[in-house]
């Protein structure tokens, strides 16, 4: 019997006993996962899921949490000046052993559903709360507005000419 599941947005065909590398699934090393979301059950009988196949789960045993390969990526910047940027990374990954395959009764099972490695199960979407409809606002009629208080303004008071500019004044007439 085998079984094609899907995980970290990757589809993979396993059967008993198989060992996967697969992106990181939250616990510990001996514990026991389920995946729920299968597509395709084969066998003496071929389920194809419409996408999913009600009722069918694998389960495995987590071997190891670790981390893949290390990737490094040279990123050169600017022409003419050999200026470049490394970028590295390194994927967490699980390694499991698949000790059994479902066709029928996943629910039924009692063991954790593997949920990806930010700790949420990808299985069930998550519920958003009901929004309230937003309260209408009640616009006020349209009131003359209170007129402000101006203080009045006082006329600006001469200049004081500086003596010099006053004599040539003189001077012009």
């Amino acid at each position: 019997m085998f079984a094609v599941l899907k995980t970290g947005g990757k589809q993979y065909k396993v059967a008993s006993g198989d060992i996967l590398r697969i992106e990181k699934v939250t616990g510990n090393a001996g514990e026991t996962v389920q995946f729920n979301e299968i597509l395709m059950v084969g066998g003496e009988n071929l389920v194809v899921g419409a996408p999913n196949v009600a009722g069918a789960a694998v389960q495995a045993e987590i071997l190891e949490q670790g981390k893949g390969p290390k990737v490094i990526n040279y990123v050169k910047r600017r022409r003419k000046h050999s200026s470049q940027r490394r970028k590295g990374h390194r994927q967490q990954i699980t390694v499991l052993r698949v000790t059994d395959i479902l066709a029928k009764g996943a629910e039924k099972s009692g063991i954790a559903i593997a949920a990806n490695g930010r700790g949420f199960d990808t299985t069930v979407a998550p519920v958003a709360p009901a929004k309230k409809p937003a309260a209408k606002k009640v616009v006020a009629e349209n009131k003359p507005a209170a007129k402000k208080v101006v203080a009045e303004k006082k006329p600006a008071a001469k200049k004081a000419v500086p003596k010099k500019a006053a004599a040539k004044k003189a001077e012009d007439k």
